[in-house]
């Protein structure tokens, strides 16, 4: 069974894809609006996890919409919802039996409704999973410690391919810098580097 999972290169959506791996065809699929370069960070992540990857072009009119919606609600959230909503939308249409994410149990966003992803099954005919939705943030960090090798930073100076990457370009490029560091709350990122010995 055919499966793509968006993905990012940080440590939720790879400790997803190892999850799933045992069920699935499992291919990363890095949704995209061609903004960055980023993508080529979660390549390189998805080669060492020994996963087949590939991009998706997302629509830009959503990064827009999205822009305008993070900068006149003062915060990211809403605009990364929407984004993630259109990415699984958009993922739905390949030739897979079924999309999944990375998103945990205690994520305020992205997260996904039930009623959200009842929908997207019925009108896509795939399966949404979220393996980790049970899984604390917690959970994720020791199983990924015994797992992976990650790198972790200020998520301005972590590189990875999720959506708040081109986002903060477009708002910059639309708002100026200054604009970035009032919507987005400085965090810590990671990105996968290895898979641990």
């Amino acid at each position: 069974m055919e499966l793509a999972l968006l993905y990012s290169g940080g440590k939720d959506s790879s400790l997803a894809a190892l999850v799933l791996d045992r069920f699935y065809d499992v291919e990363l699929v890095t949704a995209t609006f061609g903004v960055t370069d980023d993508w080529e960070h979660a390549a390189r992540a998805a080669g060492v996890l020994g996963f087949p990857f590939d991009t998706h072009q997302l629509d830009g009119s959503v990064a827009s919409e999205a822009v305008e919606t993070m900068r006149a609600d003062g915060y990211p959230r809403n605009g990364i919802q929407r984004v993630h909503e259109h990415a699984l939308e958009s993922v739905a249409s390949r030739n897979v039996t079924a999309v999944a994410d990375g998103s945990r149990r205690d994520d305020r966003v992205p997260s996904v409704s039930r009623a959200f992803a009842q929908s997207l099954e019925d009108r896509h005919g795939v399966d949404y999973l979220s393996p980790l939705a049970g899984f604390g943030r917690s959970a994720v960090d020791r199983l990924v410690a015994e797992t992976l090798e990650v790198e972790t930073g200020p998520s301005e100076q972590i590189s990875k391919a999720d959506y708040e990457g081109e986002l903060r370009a477009l708002l910059a490029d639309e708002y100026g810098s200054a604009a970035v560091r009032e919507v987005f709350p400085e965090h810590e990122q990671t990105y996968v580097r290895g898979v641990a010995e």
